[in-house]
């Protein structure tokens, strides 16, 4: 595994709470892109998938073999207050979950990242892999983050950067 992948993740913990620096209680909650996620609601998926992808990168790093459960992202969003929960904090969590989640990474040997859990919908998934897909999955949701940002007239300043590839607006 080239450990760079490491260094991405751990870039990714400013991420959020930059993205919501400006924008007020009310855009936090507008629509611009209708049918989809709010900006809050996007910052309050992020912090939960990070949350459990880090429980999951711990349990392969510690257990042999263990099971990683899915989860179902409309109900977490649906019954767990998404539109009302607080996004700074919510940013605040995601970005220190992260950079100790990433200090971890970082002192593991290069074997550990062979490692593997039995994940109950995607089968066996490698320390390695769920850290690439963990960075992917934050630059994904960027994309549509910064797109909305700038359909409310508050772009995200330069260096503000995602991953490349990662550019074109989508649908959440």
């Amino acid at each position: 595994m080239d450990r760079a992948i490491i260094d991405e993740y751990i870039r990714g913990a400013s991420l959020l709470p930059a993205a919501l620096a400006g924008l007020t209680a009310a855009e936090l909650n507008m629509f611009p892109v209708p049918n989809t996620w709010s900006i809050r609601q996007i910052v309050l998926h992020l912090l939960d998938s990070d949350l459990i992808a880090s429980d999951r990168m711990k349990r392969i790093i510690a257990e042999n073999n263990p099971t990683l459960i899915g989860f179902d992202e409309s109900a977490f969003a649906r019954n767990l207050f998404y539109d009302q929960l607080d996004a700074a904090l919510a940013a605040e969590i995601f970005q220190k979950n992260r950079l100790l989640t990433g200090d971890i990474l970082k002192h593991l040997p290069a074997a550990a990242f062979a490692r593997a859990g039995a994940h109950n919908q995607r089968g066996r998934i490698t320390l390695a892999e769920m850290v690439r897909m963990y960075v992917e999955h934050l630059d994904h949701h960027m994309k549509f983050l910064k797109h909305k940002r700038q359909l409310l007239g508050k772009p995200l300043g330069e260096p503000f950067r995602i991953a490349p590839g990662f550019e074109k607006p989508g649908r959440r």
